[in-house]
């Protein structure tokens, strides 16, 4: 019967009544069966009573006769119930679907055992499923099967039927009228006393609990406006008086039910009690902008807001209007603009918990709206249950649009906003592009984008421009501003060259904090691809014949982390100028560095490349872990990393390409980033679909834990112990999210990063134990100085730092104290964090610490 658990709701609702009398035959069948030996009794009994012979016989036979029959209706009794066993609602479903063709109920039942992740799959079991419940419609309700003949073979109940008909019809006339007096009751039913029962039942959103009139005391009753009352009366109903003042026409006969419901206060009195009753008005909900108004690079605009209601905020809207009054009426926009309907968009609502009191954050984009970088009034609307609406003040904001650094794609912008304006300044706008794209040479980085915005142009230039050709047109237009913002740029150096100019451009437009800090992250971005392509491509400096010319300086990761600090540490105390003057070092001091790189190091060793792969892997475990929390928070999956993610998903895409050219290990993890497996971040992550993300990072952590070297070792076989444990914590997370249980999730999550750190704890032993290793053999073969590329034995990483032995931490680090590295970093953070929450610190200091722990 178990199968018959899962039966779909509207499948239910199909079978509803004929399941009902289904069950119905079956409580009859299985009581006929249990009781059919009392039920002869009871017949012969009656048959006795109304045959008359009571009359006619002596009366101890009567006795007699009496207690034979109460000892056998006493052991038929205990008999049936020994046997007795009521049926189930899956016993009717079983009864029902016996029934049918090809058992739908119980095929409607199942779950698709395998190939649910396949779409085919799929499509074939939701046409099975269509099938069997079209079959549904043929059910019938099943009369009771009570099979009696073969448990009272002689026919008894029969014959005690047979006699009590006989009785009924002839032996009551026979023994005359004094019989009926003799049966109690016999001389007349007694009318019922008069009697009623009331309930007040509130409407179903308020969440207040049915009140059972009967309990409250007479007096002052206060309920939830719109409650309903139900009054229900039995016995003498015209006896019972019933006074209220909520319904417009009281009947004029007394009637079973009384239904009304209560729209104010009134009075109700039933006979002698009276209450005086006070409707609890249900209040508007109020709503209102929270906290200032924010904005990213691509346009995304985030605004707070804060919703309130005695019984909880249903739904809510922010509308945006254009304000006229307020637009600079010049150049393209001095035309009258097309009407537009104001933009219309949901609020977020929290999925659990109580909506009284909603704190949230509209997050939307509307860069590519006609009305960007417009003045505008945001204002926010907030719906109860009943349908009570709450409006909050009209705010006067610039929507927020792309910010765009490109002079070309600025200029292509502008005349995109005011062919949406209106298409009277189509041909104006189509002339100034035509102007812009005549020598391309110089502006555009490709002269297929001054073709591409040439060819376009032609639309606009027609006398019968319609708006979905205009709109067309701008799609095209914004395409082309975004790959010249964007650009196309394969070399890392001009990747670098590029973030410099566009931070240095945004400080002189005035870009907001959070705009330049988007930047700064992709100015990080570029610098680090910029320093792994110096490392793969620098020469050894032994090879060299001739020393190198000109001004040289040599920096450490460390400086260039510590100059970009200041430099946003600048920014964010608005000293722009300062900023610019500091970047514009940084970049001179980039074109001057002196890349040195020994002999030997020919590139990563299995050991760091077995490191770097796991570092991906703990990094897009951790990304899939937020989304998760989001997901359980009832946001869109990858909202809140997606400003830093946008001028960073080219670089990281490309760094896998050449990591994949190269054979490392963590080339298979870059294409797994967040946002490049097909599905990106905010775009409707669903459940399954992080399900199917933990499995490939499961996948993939497998690869690299059966090419872990070390094999043998203490140390090897423990990360290798330590990555099987995150594996299964990760296959149980997949569980879970496939589930839907994001808490589990979450937990197991955590334990797959927590062991995956300690197996790169172990892995770094393992390398240390390694290198030592190596260093005793070649200081017994008396030629380390060749090995290792010098008469010093010295080698040095790109930023020229000792680069150590095999991969590991040169005498300048602060980490290379002969303690593990991950756990002395541990401490670091817990000292970062110590210090993030003692409020007596500076507030600029509290800011940097706080960077720093966002970043790692």
């Amino acid at each position: 019967m178990e199968r018959y658990d899962n039966l779909p709701d509207a499948a239910a609702r199909r079978v509803r009544r004929p399941l009902r009398l289904t069950w119905a035959s079956l409580f009859v069948e299985r009581l006929t069966r249990a009781f059919w030996p009392l039920a002869t009794v009871i017949f012969l009994a009656l048959a006795w009573a109304l045959s008359g012979l009571s009359a006619v016989t002596p009366i101890w036979t009567t006795q007699v006769v009496g207690g034979v029959a109460a000892v056998a209706a006493l052991a038929t009794l205990i008999w049936g119930f020994t046997r007795y066993r009521a049926p189930t609602r899956m016993e009717a479903l079983a009864r029902l679907d016996s029934t049918l063709p090809g058992a739908p109920i119980a095929a409607l039942s199942d779950a698709q055992a395998i190939g649910a992740a396949d779409p085919a799959s799929r499509a074939v079991w939701d046409a099975h499923l269509v099938r069997m419940a079209a079959k549904l419609d043929a059910a019938r309700a099943q009369a009771p099967k009570a099979d009696l003949a073969p448990r009272d073979p002689y026919a008894l109940r029969l014959v005690a039927l047979t006699a009590l008909a006989v009785a009924a019809l002839f032996g009551v006339r026979a023994a005359g009228p004094g019989l009926t007096a003799m049966i109690p009751g016999g001389a007349g039913d007694q009318v019922a006393q008069a009697s009623w029962e009331g309930w007040v039942e509130p409407p179903a959103y308020t969440g207040k609990p049915t009140l059972y009139l009967a309990d409250q005391d007479p007096g002052a009753l206060a309920v939830p406006e719109g409650s309903r009352v139900t009054l229900r009366l039995y016995g003498k109903v015209d006896e019972i008086d019933i006074n209220e003042t909520w319904s417009d026409e009281p009947p004029a006969e007394p009637v079973p039910t009384r239904l009304f419901t209560i729209d104010g206060d009134g009075t109700l009195t039933i006979g002698e009690d009276s209450w005086q009753v006070t409707a609890i008005d249900d209040a508007d909900p109020a709503i209102e902008v929270a906290g200032e108004l924010s904005r990213t690079l691509v346009g995304e605009m985030r605004q707070g807001f804060r919703a309130t209601d005695d019984y909880g905020v249903a739904t809510g809207t922010a509308t945006v209007e254009l304000d006229l009054d307020r637009v600079e009426r010049d150049h393209g926009l001095a035309a009258e603009p097309e009407p537009r309907e104001p933009i219309v968009v949901d609020l977020p609502m929290p999925f659990r918990g109580s909506r009284q009191e909603v704190e949230e954050l509209l997050v939307e984009n509307f860069a590519e709206h006609p009305w960007a970088e417009m003045p505008v009034s945001l204002t926010f609307t907030a719906e109860d249950a009943a349908g009570q609406t709450g409006t909050s003040d009209p705010v006067e904001i610039t929507l927020p649009g792309r910010r765009f650094l490109h002079p070309i794609a600025q200029a292509v912008i502008e005349m995109r906003r005011d062919i949406l304006w209106t298409t009277q300044n189509a041909e104006r706008a189509a002339r100034i592009l035509r102007a812009v794209s005549h020598d391309p040479e110089g502006f555009f980085p490709k002269t297929e984008q001054a073709e591409m915005l040439r060819a376009s142009l032609g639309p606009l230039e027609e006398d019968d421009l319609n708006p979905s050709v205009r709109d067309e047109v701008a799609q095209a237009l914004w395409d082309l501003a975004i790959e010249l913002e964007e650009g196309a740029l394969s070399d890392a150096l001009e990747r670098l060259r590029r973030a410099q100019e566009r931070l240095q451009e945004a400080m002189r437009q005035g870009a907001t904090p959070d705009e330049l800090s988007e930047l700064m992250d992709e100015l990080r971005e570029a610098m680090r691809n910029y320093m792994e392509e110096l490392a793969r491509n620098a020469e050894p400096q032994n090879q060299t014949d001739e020393p190198n010319s000109g001004e040289q300086m040599e920096m450490t990761q460390q400086d260039l982390q510590e100059m970009m600090d200041r430099i946003e540490e600048l920014m964010r105390q608005g000293r722009t100028e300062e900023a610019a003057q500091m970047l514009q070092m940084l970049q001179q001091m980039m074109e001057n560095m002196q890349v040195t790189q020994g002999q030997g190091q020919q590139g990563q060793n299995p050991g760091q490349e077995a490191m770097r792969g796991l570092q991906d892997t703990l990094r897009n475990q951790r990304d899939l872990s937020d989304e998760t929390f989001q997901q359980q928070q009832g946001q869109q999956p990858g909202q809140q990393g997606q400003q830093g993610q946008e001028g960073q998903q080219g670089q990281q895409g490309q760094q896998g390409q050449q990591q994949g050219q190269q054979g490392q290990q963590g080339d298979g993890q870059q294409g797994q980033q967040p946002g490049q497996n097909g599905t990106q971040p905010g775009q409707g992550d669903l459940p399954g679909q992080l399900a199917q993300r933990q499995r490939q990072l499961e996948n993939e952590l497998q690869r690299q834990r059966n090419n872990l070297p070390g094999a043998g070792t203490e140390e090897g076989e423990a990360a290798r112990g330590a990555l099987d444990r995150a594996g299964r914590a990760m296959d149980d997370a997949a569980e879970a999210l496939e589930q839907g249980d994001t808490s589990e999730a979450l937990d197991r999550q955590a334990d797959a990063m927590e062991e995956l750190r300690e197996g790169m704890r172990n892995l770094e032993d393992a390398m240390r134990r390694e290198a030592q290793d190596q260093q005793q053999q070649q200081g017994q073969q008396g030629d380390q100085s060749a090995q290792r590329g010098g008469p010093q034995g010295s080698e040095r990483d790109p930023l020229g730092r000792e680069a150590g032995e095999r991969g590991a931490l040169g005498s300048d680090s602060p980490l290379a104290d002969g303690e593990d590295v991950y756990r002395r970093a541990e401490e670091l953070m817990e000292e970062l964090r110590r210090r993030s929450g003692e409020t007596d610190r500076p507030e600029l200091e509290r800011e940097y610490v706080e960077r720093l722990l966002d970043l790692f």
